[in-house]
């Protein structure tokens, strides 16, 4: 099993963690933040944080809160991060905000992923590969991809999500993403249905979450379907898929038994692993689990 953590992204730090919260640099600024997975006590102390952070997160409940300006700071501001072992111009701009959901617009341990599509579709012997974000966010993903030449489709069910992920094209001076705001089942099962097929593709569903008419996901309950009828979309000859998790208690097992009957009946290669931040105080905080599987 692979452990993974970004290297080289100079916009990012996790600094500490502990005590259900995580000290992070984005770009100059420094936030707090909760994180359910920081069980063990903090190497840094308290003051220290404060000392540090521009602002913090305070929740009001399980799924929102406000934010506790300590410093000035922007709502929005901008952080940059370059493609591992990539050319000059594949460097994404993201725009980073302070939403009440205490998000800010990105997941770092995500730019792993970012540079394994970016490469991977520079692999590809097919002219024009075709490649598709599930529950694509704000669209770093996306971007990696277009900025390796693919023919790229984002999907989200927030139509404000998609706003946001489209400002990050434009900032990252990339063009002709196709937005799709949709249940991402629902896509996909239309998808099915009229024959298209993807070189790449990369899914990364919330253990809870609601399409744009009320349609309801819960990772355990639908992350079967949800594979079942992805895989489907795989072209034959040439792919690559990335499914990711983050959901206390689930394990790469579980994603290897998703996955394990397609690789062997598609001679496809599967990785599993865990994708964590190392922060310079020591700590390595887990992040949720991943399966890549490749052909190629």
């Amino acid at each position: 099993m692979e452990l993974l953590s970004p290297k080289g992204f100079s916009d990012y730090e996790l600094i500490d963690c502990g005590d259900f919260e995580k000290l992070e640099r984005f770009g100059k600024y420094i936030t707090i933040r909760p994180e359910p997975q920081a069980v063990w006590k903090k190497k840094l102390s308290d003051k220290d944080w404060e000392q540090k952070a521009h602002v913090k997160f305070i929740s009001k409940s399980s799924s929102s809160g406000t934010w506790l300006k300590l410093k000035d700071i922007p709502d929005r501001w901008n952080i940059k991060y370059k493609i591992s072992g990539s050319e000059n111009t594949s460097e994404l701009s993201l725009r980073l905000a302070l939403t009440s959901f205490k998000h800010v617009g990105v997941f770092p341990e995500q730019a792993v992923n970012w540079d394994f599509i970016h490469h991977s579709i520079k692999s590809l012997k097919t002219k024009s590969p075709k490649f598709l974000n599930l529950f694509a966010y704000t669209g770093a993903a996306s971007l990696a991809a277009k900025s390796a030449g693919a023919d790229t489709t984002h999907v989200d069910s927030i139509k404000q999500v998609v706003s946001w992920a489209n400002e990050n094209m434009e900032l990252s001076h990339l063009s002709n993403v196709r937005w799709v705001v949709e249940d991402a089942m629902k896509f996909v099962k239309r998808e099915v249905k009229r024959g298209n097929k993807y070189n790449g593709i990369i899914l990364d569903p919330p253990a809870f979450g609601h399409g744009p008419n009320g349609e309801k996901w819960k990772l355990e309950d639908n992350i079967l379907e949800m594979i079942t009828e992805v895989l489907k979309l795989l072209d034959e000859k040439e792919h690559f898929l990335i499914l990711n998790t983050y959901s206390l208690g689930f394990s790469s097992i579980i994603i290897e038994n998703l996955l394990g009957d397609f690789v062997r009946k598609n001679n496809s290669n599967l990785n599993i692993g865990e994708l964590y931040l190392q922060a310079t105080s020591g700590h390595k905080l887990p992040l949720g689990v991943f399966g890549r599987l490749r052909n190629f």
